[in-house]
């Protein structure tokens, strides 16, 4: 027992400045390694996901598709709590009216928004600038709308010299509704020239490759309106009134590979406008459903018709006037076929011998009327031609006395 009782405060002394050894150790650690504390998990309460952004009150949002709609809502602006994560963006059915310059300005930006969707949302004006701040913009649909003012700005921004062009990639203007003269702000301008002038502005559309402009009622294209989009692939012009396309140029539009005039009221394609199509190396055009003419003007079309494989379904395009070239296929018709004598339907013929026949007889009736009454109607004239007389005397008169003050003195001495 004597032995054992030695050896207990030997060995608490060697715990105890194994201990200090220890304490000695990590405090040497902790001071020469600063990141040793940084490496330590931090409370989880600092480890919280954070909070999901909020979705507008009017507006259904799915963050999984990075999708917000707020159709039919009637809104009279766009929403200034969008989510930050929204890529596709749709507002049809509303009463947005005017959209000003940055309506998508945000902090942070939508560095996400790609498509937009502002079609049938009550639009009459956009702004310049009004598209400014969504980096990422590439799909814009501003259909069925009654645009009035479309700034030559509005795709550009205030910049419209800047080298950088628009993220946009395609545009869709289907459907313009047209206002009464009493709406439209701006009465002179057509829809055409507006139209033209905001495709023209700058570079912003250089990057531009698919335009829809179907259904507007366009009577013609002005001739730099498409000058400015080197890189348009895909370009609708279907179901609108053009008449013909000798204004327009297609020159530059070498990356175009879908060409839509369907539905239009061509009535033959001149040769300045075949040979831009024919040198275009892509290019498929689509030309059902215009009313040919079929006559010597139609000659150089049908026969770049037969030689080219540019005309999509251009076997059955048929000829709509005259009428005894009704429903004929172009590629079957030669050049004999095609002739500039009016040949009127029998119909039309018999109508105008009729017109004829009764302006003959209305003719011959006042004639007879006025032979009848030779004598009254020449009498009638020696009475006008004799109150002439006297009225021109009776001025004659007049003048001598004013011109005389001798005769003007003697004038007014009888008045008096």
């Amino acid at each position: 027992m004597p032995g054992g009782c030695a050896r207990g405060p030997a060995a608490g002394d060697g715990r105890l400045r194994l201990a200090r050894l220890a304490l000695l150790l990590l405090g040497w650690l902790s001071s020469s390694s600063p990141t040793f504390s940084a490496s330590v998990p931090a409370p989880a309460a600092s480890a919280r996901p954070p909070l999901p952004s909020p979705c507008p009150a009017p507006c259904e949002c799915s963050e999984a598709a990075r999708t917000v709609k707020c159709v039919n809502r009637n809104l009279t602006e766009v929403p200034a709590d969008l989510p930050r994560y929204v890529r596709n963006l749709f507002l049809p059915g509303n009463q947005l009216g005017v959209l000003p310059a940055g309506a998508f300005a945000r902090r942070p930006p939508l560095a996400e928004l790609a498509v937009l969707n502002l079609s049938a949302s009550g639009l009459t004006a956009v702004r310049a600038g009004a598209f400014d701040h969504l980096p990422g913009l590439s799909h814009l649909d501003l259909s069925h709308n009654p645009l009035d003012d479309l700034s030559p700005s509005a795709f550009a921004g205030a910049n419209t010299s800047a080298s950088t062009p628009s993220p946009l990639a395609e545009l869709i203007l289907n459907h313009h509704i047209p206002l009464s003269q009493e709406e439209k702000q701006r009465p002179n301008r057509s829809f055409e020239s507006i139209l033209a002038a905001a495709l023209q502005t700058g570079h912003a559309l250089r990057g531009l490759s698919r335009l829809e402009l179907a259904s507007n009622h366009l009577l013609y294209l002005p001739r730099d309106a498409l000058t400015q989009l080197p890189s348009l692939r895909y370009l609708d012009l279907r179901n609108n009134s053009l008449v013909s396309l000798r204004s327009v140029s297609f020159r530059n539009l070498t990356q175009l590979e879908s060409l839509h005039l369907e539905d239009n009221a061509l009535k033959v394609l001149h040769n300045s406008t075949l040979a831009e199509l024919q040198g275009l190396p892509q290019v498929r055009l689509f030309l059902d459903n215009n009313p040919w003419v079929c006559d010597c003007h139609m000659a150089d079309m049908v026969t770049w018709l037969k030689e080219t494989e540019v005309v999509q379904g251009k076997a059955r395009l048929a000829c709509a006037f005259p009428e005894n070239m009704r429903s004929r296929l172009l590629v079957d018709l030669s050049v004999s076929d095609l002739d500039c004598d009016p040949i009127l339907p029998p119909s039309l013929q018999t109508s105008y011998v009729f017109l004829g026949i009764v302006l003959a007889l209305i003719g011959a009736i006042f004639l007879l009327v006025l032979y009848l009454n030779r004598k009254g109607i020449k009498k009638w004239m020696h009475n006008i031609r004799d109150a002439c007389r006297d009225h021109m005397e009776g001025y004659h008169y007049r003048y001598e006395i004013n011109a005389d003050p001798r005769l003007t003195n003697l004038s007014s001495n009888s008045d008096v």
